[in-house]
């Protein structure tokens, strides 16, 4: 004892727990800088950021189309293109998919197998994660497949495919021109049929995918139609390229 005063090691244990704590608790405040750390951006999947973009880019394209369909009035208005003109430029919205296409098709389906499918043939090995899901090659391969058998047009999900189209997935989800997709995917092409399903028969990529159809379950159907309506593609048709910047230094002369 040192002038009345007893030392405690219980007292010392609990001021270090309390230090310890104030220390944890201004580290935290200094990685977060006062935001929830668990709804920090940069801390979200993936999958969620895509998600996110792709709500957005909904509502952006949404008001493009207002404002492209506000210039077209316009222009329609003040044009003094002949009818002849006007037809001519109708044909050719026509044939790169701007304006609604009707005639007999098919529309192929495509879905997941179940998570946990086991092989359906027997001395077939137990599957990975992988070969139950729907790839970005799979549909790939059913669109170039489509083109190959003379389609007019085709449509992916809801969306007209048209020459800037990019079948593109992340993970097991699709986006296709700013819009998130989830399986069962649809790809439906007017044109042909026995053309059509010919072309989907012969596709090498295409009979791969049989393989794992028989021996996991991954879905696949095909529907003809008499009579099968695709919407005009109502996006931008400008194609995009990179350019050198103009900051950049000129190469030295001497």
């Amino acid at each position: 004892m040192v002038n009345g005063f007893r030392f405690r090691p219980g007292r010392l244990g609990t001021l270090s727990v309390f230090a310890l704590a104030g220390l944890i608790f201004w580290l935290s405040f200094q990685v977060s800088q006062g935001n929830n750390i668990r709804t920090d951006d940069s801390l979200l999947q993936m999958s969620d950021l895509v998600r996110e973009r792709a709500r957005e880019n909904a509502g952006l394209e949404s008001t493009a189309v207002e404002l492209r369909a506000e210039v077209e009035a316009l222009a329609g208005r003040d044009s003094s293109v002949d009818p002849a003109e006007r037809r001519r430029l109708d044909e050719l919205g026509r044939q790169v998919g701007l304006t609604e296409l009707t005639g007999q098709g098919l529309t192929v389906t495509l879905t997941d197998a179940p998570p946990d499918a086991t092989p359906l043939v027997p001395n077939v090995p137990d599957p990975s994660p992988n070969d139950l899901v729907i790839h970005q090659q799979d549909l790939q391969a059913v669109v170039n497949a489509l083109w190959a058998g003379g389609a007019e047009g085709v449509q992916v999900m809801d969306q007209r495919l048209v020459s800037t189209s990019a079948v593109r997935c992340v993970g097991n989800t699709l986006i296709l021109q700013g819009r998130l997709y989830s399986p069962p995917y649809t790809v439906s092409a007017v044109g042909d049929r026995d053309a059509l399903r010919a072309a989907l028969d012969a596709a090498p990529a295409l009979q791969d995918y049989q393989q794992y159809v028989r021996a996991y379950g991954l879905g696949w159907r095909v529907a003809e139609h008499g009579s099968l309506t695709l919407p005009g593609f109502d996006g931008s048709v400008a194609l995009h390229h990179a350019e050198p910047s103009s900051s950049e230094a000129a190469p030295a002369t001497e």
